[in-house]
């Protein structure tokens, strides 16, 4: 007769599953049972248009290693393989937060940049000057949703690095 109680002494899983060993950042330990194969395409097509999408922005203006790392975890709950190019990602992508927000002239000009585009998209939106291409809301509200998703990205790092 077992004197063991339900739930006691039973073999937990070990090892990447329980997340032990990544320093308890949620969505990062591996899951136990495989994705549906549906949801496994889907994490990885998404994650590779975030990862493309963040590539581009690496040399163009915006959050190019933000979006990379975000691709990069997409693409990881899909091919667990990926998942050995996150952290190294991660560390570079927190230092680039950290330097974002390092000086006030550079939140300044974070700042203006986004109210800028927001301004822009209220222009380009009103069609309040007839010689601008593409003028019309579709083209106003990506610039407005760019502007707020700038200033997002400067409030987030801002609390991120300066946390009291």
């Amino acid at each position: 007769m077992s004197t063991r109680r339900s739930g006691e002494d039973e073999p937990e899983e070990a090892g990447p599953s329980d997340g032990a060993d990544d320093g308890g950042r949620p969505g990062t330990a591996r899951r136990s049972r495989p994705l549906h194969p549906v949801k496994r395409l889907l994490l990885g097509a998404a994650g590779v248009v975030v990862l493309v999408i963040g590539v581009a922005l690496l040399v163009l203006p915006g959050p190019g290693l933000l979006l990379v790392l975000a691709g990069l975890v997409l693409l990881s709950r899909a091919l667990p393989a990926v998942a050995r190019f996150v952290d190294p990602v991660r560390t570079q992508a927190m230092q680039g937060v950290e330097a974002s927000v390092a000086s006030r002239w550079r939140i300044a000009g974070t700042a203006l940049a986004g109210l800028a585009l927001i301004g822009a998209g209220v222009v380009w939106g009103t069609r309040a000057l007839s010689w601008l291409p593409f003028a019309g809301w579709s083209t106003g509200t990506s610039l407005i949703l760019s502007g707020l998703i700038v200033l997002g990205l400067l409030i987030w790092s801002h609390r991120r690095v300066h946390r009291s």
